[in-house]
């Protein structure tokens, strides 16, 4: 596995190396693990401090396992920045935020009161998972997703000024047609209104209670269903579209102009023709000696 950061030279800082930053090692998971459930930990116990009642019952023993936390984290980070040839390099990265951003808040909380509740920046850390359970492999289905996502960009886009339209024109026509007394008091409450009826939330805090105003409230519920599939429908094809980018290739057969062949496909699925044309058909080449031995 190739990192972007480098070890030291010497003995001890490049075994910490080994142990820190890769995962192919028995110590290096169990490093992991250990790293990953500690992190688990502390966000629980941000969590619990933030409920007045256990705040108000275990609020002392919280505090003193947050600092428990913050110095084994600090620790932490102190080993990593020790390992490495370039320690600036990995504070600039991802990673070196993140663990910074982590420790931060509890520090500075003895200058900042309440400033430890950001704490939950840490649960990002749980992001080593990947490297431990080896599911780095779905990285180039995460990539996949993510070009069909800006391929369709000017599609949804479109789509949610649509969407936007429809919205500002329904909250208008409401506010004109429903009384103050059924909640439409200004125009961004009308649109609010408009936003909740045509997602199809519902959250009747708001509701026409004339036969009009009802009228246009079933015309943007069916509205909602209506149109919920269309940036579904935009992202899957991109979807597709990508599947079928990476599995087939847009060369053309030399033999019949035959295009959709898979990547790793040899020979025209149609006329047998071989497809690198780089490089000479091994059946020629087997044709050829026997030719050759035939003569002999």
């Amino acid at each position: 596995m190739t990192l972007p950061f480098e070890p030291a030279d010497t003995g001890l800082r490049k075994t910490l190396f080994h142990i820190i930053f890769e995962s192919d090692t028995r110590a290096a998971k169990i490093f992991d693990i250990v790293l990953i459930t500690l992190i688990l930990l502390s966000v629980a116990v941000v969590f619990v401090d933030s409920v007045p009642s256990l705040h108000a019952r275990f609020g002392g023993t919280l505090y003193l396992l947050e600092w428990g936390f913050t110095l084994l984290f600090t620790l932490e980070l102190a080993v990593r920045l020790y390992c490495l040839e370039r320690p600036l390099r990995y504070l600039k990265s991802f990673y070196g935020i993140v663990d910074l951003l982590s420790i931060l808040p509890t520090w500075l909380s003895l200058l900042i009161p309440g400033a430890q509740s950001l704490l939950v920046v840490r649960v990002l850390r749980a992001l080593r998972v990947f490297r431990v359970l080896r599911l780095m492999e779905f990285v180039g289905e995460g990539r996949m997703l993510t070009q069909a996502l800006t391929r369709s960009y000017r599609k949804i886009m479109l789509f949610l000024f649509t969407v936007l339209l429809i919205i500002t024109i329904f909250g208008a026509l409401i506010y004109m047609i429903e009384p103050p007394e059924a909640g439409f008091t200004s125009m961004p409450r009308a649109m609010y209104w408009a936003i909740v009826t045509l997602t199809t939330v519902g959250y009747g805090d708001i509701t026409p209670i004339t036969p009009l105003g009802q009228f246009i409230s079933a015309c943007m519920m069916i509205l909602g269903y209506s149109i919920i599939a269309v940036p579904t429908g935009v992202f899957s094809a991109e979807v597709i579209r990508s599947i079928h980018a990476e599995r087939y290739s847009e060369e053309a057969c030399p033999g019949c102009g035959h295009e959709g062949h898979e990547r790793d496909a040899k020979y025209c699925r149609k006329c047998g023709t071989w497809l690198d044309e780089d490089t000479q058909d091994p059946r020629l080449k087997d044709d050829a000696e026997g030719v050759s031995q035939e003569g002999h």
